[in-house]
């Protein structure tokens, strides 16, 4: 146990587990106990969750933003990678550049032009996601390019692999791991952004909308609820890109600290 209090230890996996649990069941015996005067109660939230799962289609929501999510998200890393590897040719790097400096501007402005531009609120919807989501991933996959070493593309070269083929067999592959990586660390935007998307375009509902609904009408313990279902989703996604990256990409973790 003293290991939990010594920096950069690494206490047995069976002995984190149970240090989660606990500090989880104490925040649960505290919401209970000594609820904050403004936030609904354990009880409240628990109900609210009922209602909505029966009567107000929690789960058919979740999985409709689940699915545009998901579209986004795939949508989004195809273009980041595109736009990210062409900055190997000084031709495009203004190209990435500039994608980068695009996650300074705002969705709600741009929703109109996207509006006028196609013809249905799914594809809107979908539109706003992609890129709200691209210039972010462009911004960290252009990072991880960078940390390239010029001993790395000279090691290529000694084998006598072409300029292409050290880039092929450097960044494209010896990168991926960590373009995973960078996916798993930025798809939270899109979770951030659809309560907007699901919010203007109604047609197809989803938990953003719910959201946006119980919140109007000041359903606290719903809000609270739909909150808590985001950020379970939220963890399992995470802990199933992971999973993803040790399977596919085993070696990433050789330089982890230990």
């Amino acid at each position: 146990m003293k290991n939990l209090f010594i920096p950069n230890a690494q206490p047995r996996q069976s002995v984190f587990l149970t240090m989660v649990a606990c500090q989880a069941l104490v925040l649960l015996v505290l919401w209970l106990l000594y609820p904050l005067k403004l936030f609904p109660t354990l009880g409240e939230v628990l109900t609210a969750f009922q209602d909505l799962v029966r009567t107000q289609g929690l789960i058919q929501e979740l999985w409709a933003s689940l699915v545009t999510a998901i579209q986004a998200v795939a949508i989004a890393t195809v273009l980041a990678l595109g736009i990210s590897y062409l900055t190997a040719l000084p031709f495009f790097r203004p190209l990435a550049y500039a994608a980068t400096k695009l996650r300074y501007l705002t969705l709600t402005g741009l929703t109109f032009f996207m509006a006028l531009m196609l013809s249905s609120g799914h594809q809107v919807k979908l539109s706003v996601l992609v890129f709200g989501a691209t210039v972010y991933f462009v911004t960290g996959m252009t990072s991880v390019i960078q940390t390239t070493t010029q001993e790395e593309i000279n090691h290529a070269r000694t084998l006598g692999m072409s300029e292409w083929r050290s880039f092929f067999e450097v960044i494209v592959l010896g990168k991926l791991d960590d373009m995973l990586e960078v996916v798993r660390q930025n798809f939270a935007i899109i979770w951030t952004m659809i309560t907007l998307v699901e919010t203007l375009y109604q047609s197809e509902g989803g938990i953003g909308l719910l959201l946006y609904k119980q919140n109007r009408y000041l359903h606290l313990a719903g809000v609270v609820s739909i909150q808590l279902v985001i950020l379970a989703v939220g963890a399992l996604q995470d802990y199933l890109f992971v999973l993803l990256r040790r399977v596919f990409f085993p070696y990433s973790e050789l330089s982890a600290a230990r």
